[in-house]
């Protein structure tokens, strides 16, 4: 791969947002938003570069909002879960009680993303909420336990291969 072919990451992240027909908005000069439909649900990203720090975060937000009541089984299921994954993690914004999935990478000195980073990040976003948005619905709106809802959503995924 050439130098040529790397951009600064938010218009990197435009770019493949244009080629997939994407409708996105800049928030700023170091933020960028799209509204992509995933499996399950349309998920929100938003990626945010940190040019003094070298760090393109990703975000990706399924619209979950977490009720009071739903609080401890939810965090314990976020634990199961971000034990699950290689890449990448799903937080609570406590403003809100928003779900997040949350991935970062470092990109160095010149801060520049490659399209096969950012297409790897984008989809590794996608197909992690996609693959847990069924255990935090069994939760919210199924009364499965957290290990119940784990096990669940990964045997019906496994179901639709």
């Amino acid at each position: 791969m050439e130098r040529d072919d790397d951009a600064a990451p938010v218009e990197m992240l435009a770019s493949l947002f244009d080629a997939r027909g994407w409708q996105y908005d800049f928030v700023g000069d170091d933020e960028i938003t799209v509204e992509v439909q995933g499996a399950w649900a349309s998920y929100q990203l938003r990626g945010i570069w940190r040019r003094e720090d070298h760090v393109l975060q990703l975000l990706c937000l399924p619209d979950i909002r977490i009720p009071e009541d739903k609080r401890p089984p939810m965090f314990e299921a976020l634990a199961l879960v971000n034990e699950q994954m290689w890449l990448g993690h799903f937080d609570v914004w406590s403003n809100g009680m928003v779900l997040l999935y949350r991935h970062a990478l470092m990109l160095g000195d010149e801060g520049l993303l490659s399209i096969a980073q950012a297409q790897t990040v984008v989809e590794a976003a996608i197909d992690e909420c996609d693959r847990f948005y069924p255990v935090f619905q069994f939760i919210l709106w199924g009364d499965k336990t957290p290990a119940e809802a784990l096990a669940s959503a990964l045997v019906d995924a496994a179901g639709e291969a």
